[in-house]
């Protein structure tokens, strides 16, 4: 059948299309994408205000004409961070529901780093064994532990490059001091988690997934994503501590003419930059695989699971 999951998350708001049965890896047939950055939309009060909201249901209305066209058969929509934790978050949902028909499923944190690791586990499969998966998203970062395809250890911090870019960065290039006030800040914050994954032991296999872990990756000299997902691509920890700094004196469009680094998403690199470097530091990881799965894929593989049980 043709599953479309429709992510309404921190900087976008993306429908993927898949065709699937339980059983079979899922195969991409669309995907569409609008940056709305919602995460960047929060007013002082902590609400996404009518603008954001309007731009909002204009975009699911045409995530949904966009599935329609491409024969999906059954929707998953899942709200994230920014709008699990807007103050005003029922409204939303809300006027989302009444004026869309689309029944946003707002996931917690913890959930969103439990489909993140089974779509981990299984595109990496029993033999990587005890799997540690990172995943830096716009509102949020996620860290997973575990050995099945339930993980161990769960959390959620309030990391995502987006939000700290917008309270923490704001100017272009960002001042030395707002940068080392957010280093000293996300690795307070990452420390605090470290000693509940510590007693699981070391882990055999360390993923990240995200667009912001592909982007450091590549300019990290990983492969182009042209060069297809089965293409094995790491980013090592020496090379993101060398890029940090040369980062952190660029300009967003400075950054948008690197190697993989969208338009888009060049003015958070840095903040993102900063949580995997602390991560890996903090987590003694040398280096990380990336995995081209993450959320969405988890989302679709828990649908099909469940399908096959039914």
């Amino acid at each position: 059948m043709r599953l479309g999951v429709l992510d309404v998350g921190s900087n976008t708001v993306h429908l993927l299309v898949v065709d699937a049965h339980p059983g079979a890896c899922p195969l991409p047939a669309h995907s569409h994408k609008v940056e709305l950055r919602l995460a960047q939309l929060l007013d002082g009060d902590g609400a996404i205000g009518a603008e954001g909201v309007d731009r909002l249901i204009a975009v699911v209305r045409e995530a949904l004409q966009a599935a329609e066209d491409k024969g999906v058969e059954d929707l998953l929509p899942f709200a994230t961070s920014a709008v699990r934790e807007a103050s005003n978050a029922d409204e939303v949902l809300a006027r989302v529901r009444a004026e869309t028909g689309v029944e946003l499923q707002v996931l917690s944190g913890a959930e969103e780093a439990r489909h993140t690791f089974l779509a981990a586990r299984r595109w990496f499969g029993w033999s990587a064994g005890k799997l540690l998966v990172l995943d830096i998203g716009g509102g949020s970062l996620e860290i997973a532990f575990g050995m099945d395809e339930e993980p161990d250890a769960a959390v959620s911090l309030p990391l995502g490059a987006g939000r700290l870019t917008a309270g923490w960065l704001p100017g272009d290039p960002p001042d030395a001091e707002d940068v080392r006030a957010l280093r000293r800040h996300v690795r307070a914050q990452i420390a605090r988690t470290v000693g509940e994954f510590a007693r699981f032991g070391a882990p055999d296999h360390v993923v990240a997934t995200s667009k912001t872990f592909k982007q450091l990756a590549r300019i990290a000299g990983a492969a182009r994503s042209t060069e297809g997902q089965y293409v094995q691509r790491e980013l090592k920890r020496e090379s993101l501590e060398a890029w940090v700094p040369r980062l952190a004196g660029m300009t967003a469009a400075q950054r948008a003419e690197l190697p993989g680094v969208s338009e888009g998403r060049a003015n958070q690199l840095l903040a993102g930059a900063l949580v995997a470097e602390g991560a890996m530091d903090l987590f003694g990881i040398e280096s990380v695989e990336v995995c081209p799965w993450a959320l969405r894929e988890g989302v679709i593989l828990r649908k099909l699971d469940h399908m096959a049980s039914a």
